[in-house]
């Protein structure tokens, strides 16, 4: 397991932490500093009004990765980051005036607008095409094969942090139809062919895979 600064862990299988996300963007982050801070990372995000609403200790995901909130200011919010956290996300290739998409945890009676997610990154994609009508956008990411088996059409995905439907499903790839919204408040609008986006399945495909793999294991009577 990989652990970042006390919050969520970041796994390849399974498990869920002590908070849970929606993969619904409440805002457009803008990163204000890039700090090496040995081993890992400061950042300091930029995120508007909502850091007066945010304290110290909370948990929040940036591109879909949970982290916790060590300081904030008037309308930032300050994060630490690990070496294995930089290494297994794309949260390692931030640059100062660039764009993060910011979700806080749910609470208790929040709506479930998007699915469950952890806030744990399963695996690093690379859009691989993007196809574009009109305000419309159809983008395939090329994923890593483990993965896949995780994946299936009209299932949910979270994509650098945003709860997608899934269109097709391949062994090495998938793809998922953006609305103009989707475009317009979230970091996927920005995507260009190469770029690389955090992933999470969805919780329920990896308690499937690990029984079928229990019982693909397990001894025959």
């Amino acid at each position: 397991m990989l652990r970042s600064q006390g919050c969520c862990d970041l796994k390849t299988s399974g498990g869920v932490g002590g908070n849970m996300f929606s993969g619904i963007v409440e805002v457009l982050g803008r990163v204000q500093q890039v700090q090496p801070q040995s081993p890992g990372i400061r950042l300091v995000i930029a995120v508007g009004p909502m850091a007066a609403e945010v304290n110290v200790g909370e948990s929040v995901a940036i591109n879909g990765c949970c982290l916790t909130v060590v300081d904030s200011g008037e309308e930032w919010l300050a994060f630490e980051a690990g070496e294995e956290t930089r290494s297994r996300t794309n949260l390692g290739t931030l640059r100062e005036n660039g764009t993060v998409n910011i979700e806080r945890s749910m609470r208790l009676g929040d709506r479930l607008s998007g699915h469950f997610v952890t806030g744990h990154v399963d695996g690093v994609g690379t859009l691989v095409e993007r196809l574009d009508d009109g305000d419309w956008s159809t983008c395939w990411f090329q994923v890593p094969a483990a993965l896949t088996r995780q994946l299936a059409s009209k299932g949910s995905v979270a994509v650098d942090g945003v709860s997608l439907t899934l269109v097709e499903v391949t062994p090495k790839r998938f793809s998922v139809a953006l609305i103009p919204h989707t475009l317009q408040v979230t970091t996927l609008g920005r995507l260009q062919t190469g770029d690389a986006v955090n992933l999470e399945t969805d919780i329920l495909a990896k308690y499937v895979q690990t029984q079928l793999d229990y019982r693909c294991q397990a001894p025959q009577p």
